[in-house]
């Protein structure tokens, strides 16, 4: 499509405007999804706002403010003579093969490029021996079973063993509260369809985790980030929101942990205003003290607090298993959904995480100082030779937050790719496109590995940042 003939582009939004919320997000949402499936490319012209407007015949206010919020996602740019286009990623190792263009945070999915080492996703993949051997259990659960597999709220079994997880950890529950899910990202996506109308409010923490931002987008929510300090989270509940969330422990991106006090605070803001609040506590077993704080759920009896788990940090990515613990009301509902999406999870993978749950400790035991080693290393390489470079260290979970002194990290990310690395910008982590000289750096590869990686950084930034400022290229590394 020619992204001058404002002609195309209607012909593409197609009956845009026909579901529910306000227009400005149902217009974001359809062009969301042009660009994301290629159908708009990167560095395309969009039409002028008002060109657009009087084709749609809404207001012109509608078309800016769909063209800002997804500048705010980083999938357009907009620049004062030169218009809107469609955000230019058009790097080689940032493409997908049929010439989609791929969100940073999902190379390592979609297209992990030769020759780069990459630090955008997050999931371990050297699987612990206890996974082989939980698979070997799976397998001799099949001797004489007789059952269809088809489980939308989870195997039986499984729930079970979640229900008694919770409860050791101080937080009573039964099996009927847990929903398995494929992969905390569904139960993320399960809880948007069941909790979000287009046009909703939803509540975040900014940085945060850029798939739960994608997962509430998609359900057409208008998010806005928000502090999880009691008193400012108190003024946002008043406006009623679908829902907040949050991730007290093992923060991804930052690797903080949220003190008992907020918690309990978080808990009662809850119920006082009616207002749902998931609680994502993927990385939650990956505290360097060892110790897993309680839930949230757990500093309340009443129902309004979801907590979300899943076993791809702890054990392996490719553990695509994930749960839900809600309200029984809730859970049956969200079993109705995953219903409709697929009828239920791969059975053999729930009965190897039932052996698995049995052996959490010595698994998080060698998990923790595993990470906890490989932490250590990556803050010592980053302040030996990047010492511009700011970050607080991680109290847990996979990964820094750390501050560029100068500059972009979206600009001086597509740098890096060129040096050989690849890191996600800061942008992707804020809902509305803030955080712009942050990046992520996980500590998941060996530590011959992540001496090489920071090596590759340093080359990357002295050329980035002499290219911006020559007088101090060679000040750089101390």
């Amino acid at each position: 499509m020619n992204g001058s003939n404002v002609d195309d582009l209607v012909d593409l939004l197609g009956r845009w405007a026909s579901g529910r919320g306000p227009l400005y997000l149902l217009l974001t949402a359809r062009l969301r999804a042009l660009i994301d499936d290629g159908v708009l490319h990167p560095g395309e012209p969009l039409p002028p706002d008002r060109v657009l407007a009087g084709r749609l015949a809404v207001g012109r206010g509608t078309v800016v403010a769909a063209y800002d919020l997804l500048q705010q996602e980083g999938r357009v740019v907009r620049r004062q003579g030169s218009g809107t286009r469609v955000a230019d990623w058009d790097l080689p190792a940032t493409r997908a093969g049929d010439g989609i263009a791929a969100n940073p945070l999902l190379l390592h999915i979609l297209n992990p490029p030769d020759g780069v080492r990459l630090l955008t996703c997050a999931a371990p993949d050297d699987p612990p021996p206890q996974l082989a051997e939980a698979y070997q259990e799976a397998i001799g659960r099949l001797a004489g079973l007789r059952d269809l597999g088809y489980q939308p709220a989870g195997n039986p079994a499984l729930r079970e063993v979640l229900a008694a997880y919770y409860r050791d950890r101080g937080l009573p529950t039964t099996a009927e509260e847990i929903v398995v899910t494929t992969g905390a990202q569904q139960a993320l996506t399960l809880l948007a369809g069941a909790l979000i109308r287009p046009g909703d409010t939803v509540l975040t923490e900014s940085p945060t985790y850029p798939g739960a931002l994608e997962a509430f987008r998609h359900a057409a929510a208008a998010v806005r980030p928000v502090s999880m300090e009691p008193r400012a989270l108190a003024a946002s509940m008043r406006e009623r929101p679908a829902l907040v969330y949050t991730v007290p422990t093992a923060r991804n991106p930052t690797g903080s942990i949220m003190d008992a006090a907020t918690r309990r605070r978080l808990a009662a803001l809850a119920g006082e205003h009616d207002v749902p609040l998931i609680d994502d506590e993927v990385c939650a077993e990956l505290c360097f003290t060892g110790e897993t704080p309680p839930p949230v759920a757990a500093y309340t009896t009443g129902e309004q607090v979801i907590t979300v788990g899943s076993l791809s940090k702890l054990v392996w990515g490719g553990m695509r298993l994930g749960w839900i613990r809600a309200p029984v009301p809730l859970a049956s509902r969200l079993a109705r959904l995953r219903a409709v999406h697929d009828l239920g999870g791969e059975v053999m993978s729930q009965f190897a995480a039932v052996a698995l749950l049995r052996r959490l400790d010595e698994i998080r035991r060698a998990r923790v100082d595993t990470l906890r080693a490989r932490h250590d290393h990556l803050c010592a390489e980053l302040r030996a030779h990047l010492p511009s470079w700011t970050f607080e260290p991680a109290l847990g979970g996979q990964t820094l937050w750390v501050r560029l002194p100068r500059g972009e990290a979206g600009s001086f990310s597509q740098v890096a790719l060129r040096h050989g690395v690849a890191v996600p910008p800061g942008r992707s982590f804020d809902p509305l496109g803030g955080h712009a000289e942050y990046t992520r750096l996980h500590f998941l590869l060996p530590r011959e590995e992540l001496t090489r990686a920071v090596a590759e950084l340093v080359r990357a930034w002295e050329s980035y940042d002499g290219v911006r400022r020559p007088a101090s290229r060679h000040t750089l590394i101390v």
